[in-house]
């Protein structure tokens, strides 16, 4: 019964954050599990080095304010993709530091395969399966390129999806094949364009009509046995495909809700069950995990997962464990205690480390009287002595003088506007304050002027 493969006995909830876990990235051994959100942070939990908490060991924001789109380990687990709401990949090392940063195409120029690198924002990408330096990246710019790890300054070759009418359509989902020949996208006029990876020009595999047009195809997947290729469209459909036959599906599921860009699917490690997660809105039930048979499709087995959208979902070959990212920020393990190896095992068996009492001391003042002057610690001062003689100084206590409103006076700029003359105004420091009558300014100084003549009478006089 192919049901009791499926490890949901036992569950643990990692908090990522209170917005959506739009990526999650487990690395090949399965000890390190990365998610990341709506929130822009990406976030490292260990499983071995985590204890009952569950807390996250490394909270980092790679893009700034930029949704994280897609996380995944390489296939040696030594570097990390981010795929984001700009137009540049970045990949980081195991620790999350930076090694590599996509470089930004020109987006004045139309003929994409002129420009080095995207010029709109991404929607997917992943490793390449065999050749570790390599990956995929596709873009609203209506393109699909392969990068390479030791090179930024320019994508390795580019793939352009084409309508029925030969024009340009946006990718909003890639991959790889298991062996990493081909390369498939799915397309906002719902069609799968699968090229192979040698050959940029013409598709080896179309399907025109795979999904609703204007629906986002928001996973692409190949089986383990790299014979089926499964794709969950927005139009609330799951399909299988051959693609040798690539016409019609081999099987479709319909009714599961999707509202996120990148809502997926994936097989079981056996290769035997399809999963996927739907979506539902506020206070609209509980988001749920679906199991499918492969072979006919027939809906064997779902999880209620939590009371909002089932966004991402990740079964582990090597842990056998389910992990799901939800629209409420949560990130959750499913495992059998039998059935699965290591991961959440570790550690939840772990208590939860008491906090150090030594830590938690106030730093005491320790008094020592006949040190010598090197080693006496200073006497605590209170600043409340201080404060009261700051108070009678009349310069500590001055009020400091308010902006100019208006027109400037005694020595002090107003504010003054744009034009040239105001600002020449401004760096002379007009004293406006004298707007009386030439004359009587003049005459003001009459009386001084008789009663000590200084400037012009003594010259006359002689």
């Amino acid at each position: 019964n192919p049901v009791k493969k499926i490890p949901d006995s036992h569950e643990i909830t990692l908090q990522h954050g209170t917005k959506t876990v739009s990526a999650l990235g487990l690395d090949p051994s399965g000890a390190r599990l990365i998610t990341g959100g709506y929130d822009y942070d990406v976030k490292f939990w260990d499983f071995a080095g985590m204890d009952a908490s569950l807390q996250a060991f490394r909270s980092l924001q790679p893009c700034e304010c930029h949704q994280i789109k897609s996380l995944q380990y390489s296939s040696t687990g030594d570097v990390i993709l981010v795929v984001s709401g700009n137009s540049q990949a970045k990949v980081l090392d195991r620790d999350g530091f930076p090694v590599m940063e996509c470089i930004k195409g020109d987006q004045y120029i139309v003929d994409m395969t002129n420009t080095k690198g995207h010029t709109a924002m991404l929607n997917s990408g992943c490793w390449h399966p065999k050749i570790k330096e390599e990956f995929l990246t596709c873009s609203n710019d209506g393109t699909v390129r392969t990068w390479d790890v030791n090179n930024e300054k320019k994508h390795k070759s580019i793939f352009k999806p084409r309508s029925v009418q030969g024009k340009r359509v946006i990718p909003t989902t890639c991959t790889y094949s298991r062996d990493g020949k081909l390369i498939a996208a799915g397309c906002q006029d719902g069609s799968i364009q699968i090229w192979d990876r040698n050959m940029s020009v013409h598709t080896k595999f179309h399907c025109r009509q795979a999904h609703a047009s204007g629906s986002d195809t928001s996973c692409l997947t190949f089986s383990y046995d790299g014979m089926v290729l499964a794709s969950r469209g927005g139009d609330d459909t799951l399909k299988i495909w051959d693609i040798r036959q690539f016409k019609k599906p081999l099987n479709s599921a319909e009714g599961l809700p999707s509202f996120f860009p990148m809502t997926d699917c994936c097989f079981s490690p056996d290769d035997k069950i399809l999963v996927t997660g739907t979506s539902v809105k506020k206070g609209g039930g509980s988001g749920k995990l679906f199991f499918f048979y492969r072979e006919t499709f027939q809906k064997l087995y779902e999880i209620e997962v939590t009371d909002a959208s089932v966004v991402r979902c990740l079964w582990h070959p090597k842990l056998n464990q389910i992990m799901v990212g939800t629209g409420n920020g949560l990130a959750k393990v499913y495992y059998d205690p039998v059935k699965s190896q290591r991961g959440a095992k570790l550690c939840v068996v772990k208590t939860k480390r008491k906090e150090r009492q030594a830590e938690t001391l106030t730093q005491d003042y320790i008094i020592t009287p006949h040190a010598l002057p090197m080693f006496r610690e200073p006497r605590q001062r209170s600043t409340r002595k201080q404060l009261e003689k700051d108070r009678l100084d009349p310069m500590k206590s001055h009020k400091p003088e308010p902006p100019v409103a208006g027109a400037g006076r005694g020595g002090r700029v107003g504010t003054h506007g744009v034009t040239l003359s105001s600002y020449i105004v401004k760096n002379i420091a007009l004293d406006k304050t004298d707007d009386s009558n030439p004359r009587e300014a003049i005459l003001r100084h009459a009386k001084e002027a008789e009663e000590n003549p200084y400037w012009v009478a003594p010259a006359y006089a002689k």
